[in-house]
């Protein structure tokens, strides 16, 4: 494995990534535009250990062209050695091997780069801004920090069979619908986080939409509202077209 991957393949392999093989095994349609794979994980557990958020590198084939996308692992058991996908289905190569899986199917995936450092001191309340493409990572961070309460813009409609893992009492979610290219988003979390932030004696900041959105956000945190570097976590999932 590794090769035929062009640049990237070849600085992963300089910063010591590690490569598997992972195999379908089921696949779930959780909506018309939201998809499930399981998946045996071909010793990788065993290998890297789990973390929260804890995400891989996939290979796709790009009209013939190698191409890589990030994907948060969604219940990983290293006893078993299994673990699930989830795919926010969109135009793209990605999404069309979704769309197409079956049990059987095979896709070699990287491991470098994936971390988690948990919080401290712990949060007060968590303010997340996220999507259907983060929403594996928002998921995980959120069963990570158990007790913690969260307050989520979600840009997206939550109603929609996604599979949110928010508890009600402790998790509040605000979804807005994505209107230009962000612009909606960007604008309601300024609106209202300042105010939430002056309630949050140890708040933490956890940005992961696309990636424009993603980085006026994060700005606006640290440089106008003073959020500590170390209490902002942001990471652009996808670029906008």
């Amino acid at each position: 494995m590794g090769q035929g991957r062009g640049w990237e393949g070849a600085v992963l392999k300089l910063m010591r990534a590690k490569d598997f093989a992972f195999t379908v095994t089921d696949t779930e349609d959780v909506t018309p535009h939201y998809r499930r794979l399981r998946l045996t994980d071909g010793g990788m557990l065993a290998a890297t250990g789990v973390h929260p958020t804890m995400w891989v590198r996939l290979w796709f084939d790009n009209a013939g062209r190698p191409h890589q996308r990030g994907y948060t692992l969604v219940d990983p058991d290293p006893v078993a050695g299994t673990f699930a996908l989830e795919f926010a289905l969109h135009e793209g190569c990605a999404s069309d091997w979704a769309r197409a899986a079956k049990p059987g199917d095979t896709i070699e995936a990287t491991v470098q780069g994936s971390g988690f450092e948990e919080p401290r001191p712990l949060p007060s309340r968590v303010f997340a801004v996220a999507d259907p493409a983060s929403l594996p990572a928002l998921n995980s961070l959120l069963d990570a920090l158990g007790p913690v309460p969260a307050t989520v813009w979600f840009e997206g409609d939550p109603a929609d069979g996604l599979p949110l893992r928010t508890v009600p009492g402790r998790h509040e979610v605000r979804a807005v619908p994505r209107r230009d290219a962000g612009a909606r988003l960007v604008a309601r979390v300024k609106e209202e986080l300042p105010e939430l932030l002056r309630a949050a004696s140890e708040p933490y900041v956890w940005i992961a939409c696309d990636t424009a959105t993603t980085r006026t956000l994060a700005a606006y945190a640290r440089k106008e509202l003073g959020v500590p570097k170390q209490r902002v976590n942001a990471l652009g999932y996808w670029r906008a077209t």
